[in-house]
C-alpha cells in the first residue's frame, strides 16, 4: 500500500483534472502494413507509415525484429513515419513496429513485414555444352540468381530479339525457370539464354548461353511419356485466390497434355489452359473448385498421369467483435475490461501496458480477453492494449485508463460563512467537499476538534448537527476533510505563493529552491521536502539544507550538485487542517556517462570497425566521441586516428585506421559534451589485426671490424610491434663496391642484429655496399638505404722494437718501446694482458726482489701481432722495515736538536740511504708542515724554529720507508715521494734492461 505522501507526489503526474476532456493518450490513426519495396528506385528512399493522435502530441520510436532503431544516416523520423535512406535488402528487411508515447502512456502498432524486391546478376561463368541425340528430350536449367519479389522466366534462342515461343514441344516453367524440350530436333541446335525479369523493379538479367549440340552416333527411338513438371499432391487454396498448376511431359513422339477432374465433373468455364496445355489456371477459387485434378500425358507409346488435390482452406481474418473503451475511474475502484475477436483458427489473447507485457499480481487477473484490476491506484494509469493473434496475424485494441484522484476541495461546495440561530434551536451545517477517494470529515471550533456528545453530532455524510443552541455555542466552525491525498478545511486554505521552479544546473554548482506559503494565520505550517519520492533527512544528507526557515518559508538549498541529484523535488506544507505541495524538476548537466555495448566488427591489417551504443548524456548532448587503444607494447591507453577524424555525438560507429598489422589491440570509447569528458566505456575484447607484409626497414645499418677475411654487418632490430606477421626475419644483401651482383643471406631470427660473412679471399679494408631488408610469412618488405662498410683489416705483422724497462721500486716497473706504424700496443704479464695506447706502460703491484720477463705486441681490430723478444727485469729490494730508535731532542732558544740510533737494513732489504725529518706546527689554527731529507749517516739535526708559535710533533723515518718514529702523536700531513722522471730520448740504456 502506498503511503499518503507518495500518492500525493504521484498525483502531480496526472495533470489538471479540468483538462481531462482534451488531454489523452496516443491513438493510432495509421499503422504500418506488410510491404515489399523495389530497390534502386529513383530517389532510393522508403517510407513506412505511422501516425497517432494524442494530447500532448505523441513522440515516436521504431523497432525492427524486436530491437529499437537508432536514428542514423540510414534511418530518419518524418513526424511518425520511418524514412529509410539507401535501403539494403539484407540490412533493412525485417519486421517493423511503431511505438507512440506521450505523458499518459505508450502504445505499439501492429507488426509489419518489410521486404525489398531485387534481382542480382547471373554469374559470368561459362555454362557447359549439352550434347543430345535427335529425338531425345532435354532439360536446360536456368539457375536464377539471388532475388526477391515476383519474377518471370523466359528464354532466348541464338540471341534473337524475341523470346522462345512455347508450344506442345517446348515449355518454360515459371516455378523453376527451366526450359523443357520434349523431343529434340535438328533445328534446336544453338545457344540458349535464360532471361529473368523482376516484375516490381522491372530489372532484367541474362544468363551465360548454354550451347546445345547434336550427337551423331545414333537417333533416339520412340518412348512413352514421362511427366517431368508436375504440381503438388496436396495444395491448400484460400477463398478468392488464384492457383496455377503446371504439367509437362517428355516423350517421343511429343506427348499431348489434357486436364480433367477425377470426380467426373467438367472443368468450369472460368478455368484457363494456355496454348501448350502445360498450365491450368483457376481464378477466384471457390469451395466448389476443390477436388482432385489430373494431368494426362499421352502419345503412341503410352500415357502417364499426374494428379493432386486442391483443398479449400477457409480462413477468417481476425476482426474485433468487442473492443476496449477508455476508462476514467476513481482511485480504489475496480476495473473490468473485455475484448473479443473472431477468426479461424480461434485467436489467443495477450495484454500490454504501455507497450510492455502486463505484469500480473494478486489484484490483477487476466482470463483470455478479460482483464480485472481491483483497488486501482495511480500507478495503474496508462495505455492498455489487448492483442488477439493466430497463425495468420494479430490485431490490437487500445484504451486509456485514467485514475481520478484528488485531495479534498471546497471551491465548488463551500460551507456557509455565517448562520443566525435562535437560542434553544437546532443548526445543521453541511460539509461536502469534492474528493477522490471520499474524504473523512471532522469539525473544529476555534482550535479544538469537536467530539460527538448529546448536543453535537457529526453525521455519516459529514454534516454537523448542534441541538439546544445556547449563546456559548457561537463562534467560528471549521470543517476539516481528509483523504490519502491531503487535508483541506472550509476556512482560508493554505496556498504556496512562491513555489519551487524547475531549473537546470551543472555538476558542482549550488542552487536554492524556494517555497513560501500564505493562509490562516492561526495555523503553524510545517515544511517537508521530498526528493524522488523520498523524504529528505537533513541530518544525514550533506548536500541538502533547509534555509530561511520562518513561519511562511522553508527554502531548500542543494550544495555541490552531483548527477545523482537530478529528479523531482516536492515541497510539502502541513497544517493541522490541510496540506499542500508544489513540485519542481532539477536537471543536472554533467559529463556524459560511459558508452555501452562496444563491439569490434570487420578487421583488416591496419583498420578495425567499431560500433557502440550511447551511454547517458547527463542532460548535455554528446558532441564528440574519441577512440583509445592499447597494446602489449603501449604505455597505457593511447588516442588513435579514426574515420571520420572527429566522430560526432550522433554517430555510433567509426573505423580505426593506421593500426599495426599482427598486433593485439583493445579499444574503448570516450564521450565528450559541453560540460566535460566522460568516463571511458568498458574495453573491447582483445582482437588481433591481420598479418601483412612488413613496411619498416631496419635502421642504423653499419659494420666493420672483425677478423681477417670477415665482413661484419650490424643494424637495429625491428621492434615486435612492427614485424607485421609470423616468421619474421632479415634479408642481408651485400656486394663489393662497383659490382652489380648482390649476395644475399636470410636470417630467420627476429632478434638478429649482426651478420658476419667469412671468406679468406676478402682483402683487408675492402669496401662493400650493404643493405638489410625484412620479411615475414606474408612476403618481403622494404630494405634499408645502401651504406658502405669496410671488411676487417689485417692484424699487425711485426712486433714493437727497442723494448726496455726501468725499475722504480720493489713493486713498480716502467716499460718503454718504439711503436710500429698505426697499431695499438699490448703488454702481457703472468696474469693478464693490459691494453695501452701510449708507447709506455707502468706495471704495479709486483713482488720485490723478483725477476720478470716482459714482451710487447701490437693489436688492432683484426687481432694481435707477434710478440717482441722478452727482456729480464728485477724489482728492487723492499725498504727497511724498522724505524729509527732512541729519538732524543733538546730545545736551545729557537732551535731543536734531534738524535737517534742508526737503522741497519736486513739481508733482504735495501740499504739505508737517508732519513726523512718532518716538523709539524699549528699557527693560527692552520696546519703547516716542513720536511727535509738527511743523509743516511747523520744522527743529529738542528732546526731554527720560533718556539713561541710551535707545538712540535716530529716524525722520523728512513728514506723510502713507510714506517715512522714519532715524538708526539698529534697527527701529521701526508709525505710525498719524489717523482722519478722517465729517461729522455737518447739516454744510454743498460744491456740488462735496468735503468742507470
Amino acid at each position: 500500500m502506498l503511503l499518503p505522501w507518495e500518492l500525493l507526489i504521484l498525483l502531480s503526474l496526472t495533470g489538471c483534472l479540468a483538462e481531462r476532456n482534451t488531454r489523452h493518450g496516443p491513438v493510432f490513426t495509421q499503422e504500418p502494413s506488410d510491404s515489399i519495396f523495389p530497390l534502386r528506385s529513383e530517389d532510393n528512399k522508403v517510407f513506412i507509415n505511422c501516425k497517432a493522435k494524442g494530447n500532448p502530441v505523441p513522440h515516436y520510436k521504431w523497432k525492427v525484429d524486436g530491437r529499437y532503431i537508432d536514428m542514423d544516416l540510414n534511418y530518419n523520423l518524418v513526424e511518425g513515419n520511418l524514412l529509410i535512406n539507401n535501403p539494403h535488402a539484407t540490412h533493412h528487411g525485417g519486421v517493423y513496429q511503431c511505438i507512440a508515447t506521450n505523458v499518459f502512456g505508450t502504445i505499439i502498432s501492429r507488426e509489419a513485414k518489410v521486404q525489398f524486391a531485387y534481382l542480382q546478376n547471373f554469374s559470368r561463368k561459362p555454362r557447359n555444352t549439352v550434347s543430345v541425340r535427335e529425338g531425345q528430350a532435354v532439360v536446360l536449367l536456368c539457375g536464377p540468381p539471388p532475388h526477391n519479389g515476383e519474377i518471370k522466366y523466359s528464354w532466348v534462342f541464338n540471341g534473337r530479339p524475341s523470346f522462345l515461343l512455347q508450344d506442345t514441344r517446348r515449355f518454360v516453367s515459371q516455378r523453376t525457370g527451366n526450359l523443357y524440350i520434349a523431343k529434340v530436333e535438328a533445328s534446336d541446335v544453338g545457344n540458349y539464354t535464360c532471361v529473368v525479369r523482376n516484375m516490381m523493379t522491372n530489372a532484367t538479367v541474362y544468363s551465360s548461353p548454354t550451347p546445345v549440340v547434336l550427337r551423331r552416333d545414333a537417333v533416339m527411338g520412340e518412348y512413352e511419356p514421362k511427366i517431368e513438371v508436375q504440381f503438388s499432391e496436396t495444395l491448400h487454396v484460400t477463398k478468392g485466390s488464384s492457383v496455377k498448376l503446371e504439367c509437362f511431359a517428355l516423350g517421343n513422339p511429343v506427348p499431348s497434355i489434357t486436364w480433367r477432374r477425377t470426380d467426373g465433373n467438367p472443368l468450369p468455364g472460368k478455368m484457363k489452359i494456355n496454348h501448350s496445355n502445360g498450365v491450368l489456371e483457376i481464378p477466384y477459387f471457390r469451395p466448389e473448385d476443390a477436388g482432385v485434378y489430373e494431368c494426362v500425358a499421352e502419345n503412341s507409346r503410352g500415357k502417364n498421369v499426374a494428379k493432386g488435390q486442391l483443398i479449400f482452406q477457409s480462413v477468417e481474418h481476425l476482426q474485433w467483435v468487442q473492443t476496449l473503451k477508455d476508462a476514467h475511474m476513481a482511485i480504489e475502484a475496480n476495473l473490468q475490461w473485455e475484448c473479443r475477436a473472431s477468426g479461424k483458427p480461434k485467436p489467443v489473447y495477450r495484454w500490454l501496458k504501455n507497450g510492455e507485457p502486463l505484469v500480473l499480481e494478486d489484484r490483477i487477473l487476466v482470463e483470455g480477453g478479460r482483464l480485472a484490476v481491483s483497488r486501482i491506484n495511480l500507478l495503474d494509469s496508462g495505455m492498455y492494449q489487448c492483442l488477439a493473434e493466430n497463425e495468420h496475424g494479430a490485431i490490437y485494441a487500445s484504451a486509456e485508463l485514467k485514475v481520478v484522484a484528488s485531495s479534498p476541495d471546497f471551491s465548488n461546495s463551500p460551507v456557509k460563512k455565517s448562520m443566525l440561530i435562535q437560542r434553544g434551536g437546532e443548526v445543521i451545517m453541511e460539509c461536502r467537499p469534492h474528493a477522490s477517494p471520499r474524504a473523512s470529515i471532522s469539525w473544529r471550533r476555534g482550535g479544538e476538534f469537536l467530539k460527538d456528545s448529546t448536543r453535537w453530532t457529526i453525521m455519516e455524510d459529514g454534516t454537523l448537527r448542534i441541538s439546544n443552541i445556547s449563546e456559548s455555542d457561537g463562534g467560528r466552525y471549521t470543517c476539516v476533510a481528509r483523504n490519502p491525498f491531503g487535508t483541506s478545511s472550509s476556512t482560508e486554505p493554505t496556498k504556496i505563493t512562491v513555489p519551487p521552479l524547475s531549473v537546470d544546473a551543472t555538476v558542482g554548482e549550488s542552487i536554492v529552491l524556494p517555497c513560501e506559503v500564505c493562509g490562516d494565520s492561526s495555523l503553524d505550517p510545517t515544511f517537508k521536502w521530498f526528493f524522488n519520492g523520498k523524504l529528505i533527512d537533513f541530518n544525514r544528507q550533506d548536500h541538502f539544507e533547509m534555509i530561511g526557515v520562518v513561519c511562511t518559508s522553508g527554502d531548500l538549498m542543494v550544495r555541490n550538485i552531483q548527477l545523482k541529484h537530478s529528479g523531482k523535488y516536492v515541497c510539502m506544507v502541513h497544517t493541522v487542517v490541510d496540506s499542500v505541495s508544489a513540485a519542481a524538476h532539477l536537471i543536472v548537466r554533467g559529463p556524459p556517462g560511459a558508452p555501452e555495448g562496444l563491439i569490434v566488427g570487420e578487421i583488416t591489417d591496419s583498420t578495425a570497425q567499431l560500433s557502440w551504443e550511447s551511454g547517458p548524456d547527463n542532460h548535455s548532448p554528446v558532441t564528440t566521441y574519441s577512440i583509445q587503444a592499447r597494446t602489449p607494447f603501449s604505455i597505457g591507453w593511447q588516442a588513435v586516428r579514426t574515420v571520420p577524424d572527429s566522430v560526432p555525438g550522433q554517430m555510433f560507429h567509426a573505423t580505426v585506421i593506421e593500426l599495426n598489422p599482427w598486433v593485439d589491440y583493445e579499444f574503448r570509447v570516450v564521450a565528450s559534451n559541453n560540460v566535460g569528458v566522460g568516463e571511458p566505456s568498458m574495453q573491447s575484447k582483445q582482437i588481433r589485426t591481420k598479418a601483412a607484409v612488413p613496411d619498416v626497414a631496419p635502421g642504423n645499418v653499419s659494420g666493420g671490424g672483425g677478423r681477417r677475411g670477415e665482413l661484419v654487418i650490424q643494424w637495429e632490430p625491428i621492434p615486435e610491434e612492427l614485424q607485421s606477421g609470423e616468421e619474421f626475419g632479415y634479408v642481408v644483401a651485400f656486394r663489393p663496391l662497383g659490382t652489380s651482383t648482390w649476395k644475399q643471406t636470410v636470417l630467420a631470427s627476429p632478434d638478429a642484429s649482426r651478420y658476419t660473412f667469412r671468406n679468406d679471399s676478402i682483402p683487408p679494408l675492402s669496401q662493400f655496399e650493404v643493405k638489410v631488408g625484412v620479411y615475414n610469412n606474408e612476403g618481403e618488405g622494404p630494405s634499408s638505404h645502401v651504406v658502405v662498410v669496410y671488411s676487417a683489416e689485417e692484424e699487425p705483422s711485426e712486433p714493437p722494437s727497442r723494448v726496455w724497462t726501468r725499475t722504480l721500486s720493489a713493486s713498480e716497473i716502467e716499460v718503454y718501446w718504439e711503436p710500429i706504424t698505426q697499431t695499438e700496443g699490448m703488454q702481457e704479464s703472468d696474469a693478464e694482458m693490459v691494453r695501452v695506447t701510449d708507447p709506455a706502460a707502468l706495471l704495479s703491484g709486483l713482488k720485490g726482489s723478483t725477476v720478470y720477463l716482459i714482451s710487447v705486441r701490437a693489436q688492432n681490430s683484426a687481432g694481435a701481432g707477434p710478440s717482441s723478444p722478452a727482456v729480464n727485469v728485477t724489482t728492487k729490494k723492499p725498504p727497511p722495515s724498522q724505524p729509527p730508535g732512541n729519538i732524543e731532542w733538546n730545545l736551545t732558544n729557537s732551535k731543536i736538536f734531534l738524535s737517534w740510533e742508526h737503522v741497519k737494513a736486513m739481508g733482504n732489504e735495501s740499504e739505508v740511504t737517508g732519513y726523512k725529518v718532518s716538523v709539524v706546527s699549528v699557527i693560527e689554527e692552520s696546519l703547516k708542515t716542513s720536511e727535509q731529507m738527511l743523509p743516511g749517516g747523520i744522527v743529529g739535526y738542528k732546526s731554527n724554529i720560533n718556539l713561541s708559535t710551535l707545538r712540535p710533533r716530529i716524525r722520523l723515518s728512513r728514506s723510502g720507508s713507510s714506517v715512522w718514529s714519532t715524538t708526539q702523536d698529534n697527527g701529521s700531513g701526508p709525505s710525498r715521494r719524489p717523482k722519478t722522471a722517465a729517461p729522455q730520448k737518447g739516454q744510454k740504456e743498460q744491456s740488462a734492461g735496468q735503468a742507470p
